[in-house]
């Protein structure tokens, strides 16, 4: 039955290509970080507004989120879009993100078009902050999908990677207190929290040995003592734990805060720990949902690349996959070429008439998967029995 409408849905997202592309733009032009996103939220909202919705901004007190949503005329189940806005530090929107908002915002008003006769509800949600303290946690965990159907996020990539995986991620820092002291006329009068610090990188890098393949711990020394000639009484590290799962997240945290602990007791120190950004989930396609999504690309002239990718980091769509069925695919903008995430070479190759056509067809193969989850309710039993089964 989708079939039928797959030109109307072309039409639309032609109509529409102007004032996404204009979108995706200005964001690119006014680059902004996580929880800054002032224009490119407002550009967003206005857009959305423009095109009917009712828009809740600021959203749970976040002053560059919001909640745009389109109800239509016939009942039917509620769909959620997922759109991203902030740049990365020096190099503006090398991750992309101005044209994934541009799709996902696209794909919520192309599907609200079409919802007053095939039914159901469309929600756009404005989720900051993906690179650091990503808000889709904060969005979990205050229930904002409870009634929500299914959740769609795109990124933009150099191949049209099926939804996979992501890994699990805690963001820890990591405090060290000693005491100050001459450190060439009385350094034996104090305790070096370098030294605890510095006890603890190397107590990691002997535990990584022992660590599963998959696994990653990685981190930074932020501050670190002030000058040469004093012992530091104050040192503090910031490092990400990422695993594939929770399960060995949870064990993986507690040997890195026992290296720590260690560290900071060999110095004749003190050790403080906490998180300094949002802990990720693991992302958990929905292989149904995926499938679906995978086949109206198809339809559209796109192959899906369905193996798993060779590399991958943490998303905060992983806490959004385990609270309501989910998907997180990726569209390539980069005319066949390999360019890597997060450099200028990549950002740059969002303003190529290439990357505007991905986001046409990502959007169509987005409205598709919707209608096909409206309009045929033994599929979406299937994607919501897949779900149950994986997390009950």
């Amino acid at each position: 039955m989708v079939l039928k409408w797959k030109e109307e849905v072309n039409g639309i997202v032609k109509q529409l290509r102007p004032e996404l592309q204009e979108l995706s733009e200005y964001i690119y032009d006014h680059p902004e970080l996580g929880h800054e996103e002032l224009k490119s939220s407002k550009a967003h909202v206005e857009l959305l507004k423009k095109h009917g919705f009712e828009v809740e901004y600021p959203y749970l007190g976040i002053s560059t989120a919001f909640k745009a949503v389109y109800k239509g005329e016939k009942a039917g189940p509620t769909l959620a879009y997922l759109s991203e806005y902030d740049a990365l530090p020096g190099i503006g929107h090398g991750c992309g993100h101005n044209i994934l908002g541009a799709t996902d915002t696209g794909a919520g008003i192309v599907l609200s078009k079409l919802v007053d006769e095939v039914g159901g509800t469309v929600i756009v949600l404005g989720t900051p902050a993906e690179e650091t303290n990503g808000d889709k946690v904060t969005m979990a965990d205050a229930d904002t999908f409870d009634d929500v159907d299914v959740a769609f996020c795109t990124h933009p990539s150099d191949k049209n990677h099926a939804s996979g995986k992501s890994m699990a991620m805690e963001a820890i820092e990591f405090r060290f207190y000693g005491m100050t002291a001459h450190a060439a006329a009385t350094p034996f009068e104090g305790k070096n929290a370098l030294d605890a610090c510095i006890n603890f990188f190397n107590g990691v890098s002997t535990l990584r040995q022992q660590l599963r393949p998959t696994a990653r711990v990685h981190g930074v020394i932020k501050e670190g003592g002030e000058a040469a000639n004093i012992i530091p009484d104050y040192t503090r590290a910031e490092f990400y734990v990422r695993a594939m799962d929770m399960p060995y997240l949870n064990e993986l945290r507690e040997k890195v805060i026992r290296c720590a602990e260690a560290g900071a007791l060999a110095a004749d120190c003190e050790m403080e720990w906490g998180h300094y950004e949002a802990s990720y989930k693991n992302l958990i396609t929905n292989e149904t949902l995926s499938t679906l999504y995978n086949e109206n690309m198809h339809s559209l002239g796109i192959a899906m690349v369905t193996e798993p990718r060779e590399s991958m980091g943490s998303m905060d769509m992983g806490n959004v996959s385990q609270v309501v069925p989910a998907i997180n695919p990726y569209f390539e903008i980069t005319n066949g070429k390999a360019v890597s995430g997060h450099t200028t070479e990549f950002r740059e190759c969002t303003l190529t008439e290439e990357a505007y056509r991905a986001m046409e067809k990502t959007i169509s193969g987005l409205t598709l998967t919707a209608i096909n989850l409206i309009t045929d309710d033994s599929i979406l039993k299937q994607v919501k029995a897949e779900f149950e089964q994986r997390f009950k």
